[in-house]
């Protein structure tokens, strides 16, 4: 009797040796190696006085494009914290090839179903950014990641020109999608497997503010 108690403790504590031995291992993979601070400074400012100015990245709430929707600082925080995924848009110069379904579909098939909940950033490929650009992607693309990956918002370079499009610029505020203009270092992220952390003023009057918007990324 006295072996047979004997040969089930020392089972259960190897049970639990091994089970801790595992554990470091999994934590560490869900670790992330380094931030990237994908938020611009105003281009015309610097030093103090750039450092006491609103960050030349902004946040276009939902209100910006409905009026009555969610404003910057009504968006829920659950919704300002995401997985991050970059896609790449053609551009030539000024010329803008915007992201379609066929491009979404070959991102998928090289990197993975895009994950639910997710904010997509855009990623231009270029040194500057330009005002009044249509925005990067087609109507029915966004349409798509709204509704079948329940995407978040969008990050782009440019400060997109909204007025060409009012159909798309409604979809992205009927689904309390924003989007996140005038972001820098989007090619230091990877395509997948990231976290985005958006925090934008918390204005509730504002349709559009300032933002700091953090990639942790493993």
């Amino acid at each position: 009797m006295r072996i047979r108690s004997f040969i089930i403790a020392y089972a259960l504590v190897l049970a639990v040796l091994l089970f801790a031995d595992r554990r470091p291992a999994a934590v560490q993979e869900d670790r992330y190696s380094h931030v990237v601070d994908l938020t611009a400074a105003p281009p015309s400012l610097t030093g103090r006085v750039a450092a006491s100015h609103a960050s030349g990245t902004r946040i276009i709430a939902p209100a910006a494009l409905i009026p009555g929707t969610w404003s910057a600082g009504q968006i829920p925080a659950e919704r300002l914290i995401a997985p991050l995924v970059a896609i790449d848009v053609t551009t030539s110069g000024t010329t803008l090839r915007p992201l379609t379904l066929d491009d979404i579909a070959a991102w998928e098939s090289h990197n993975g179903v895009i994950p639910q909940g997710a904010v997509v950033a855009l990623r231009q490929k270029r040194t500057t950014t330009s005002a009044n650009m249509p925005f990067p992607i087609t109507a029915d693309a966004a349409q798509f990641l709204m509704d079948a990956r329940r995407v978040l918002g969008f990050a782009v370079e440019d400060s997109p020109d909204f007025s060409s499009d009012r159909t798309l610029a409604r979809q992205i505020a009927l689904h309390g999608s924003y989007v996140v203009e005038g972001t820098t270092n989007l090619t230091a992220i990877p395509e997948t497997g990231s976290l985005v952390i958006v925090a934008p003023h918390k204005d509730k009057a504002s349709a559009e503010a300032p933002v700091r918007l953090l990639a942790m990324v493993r």
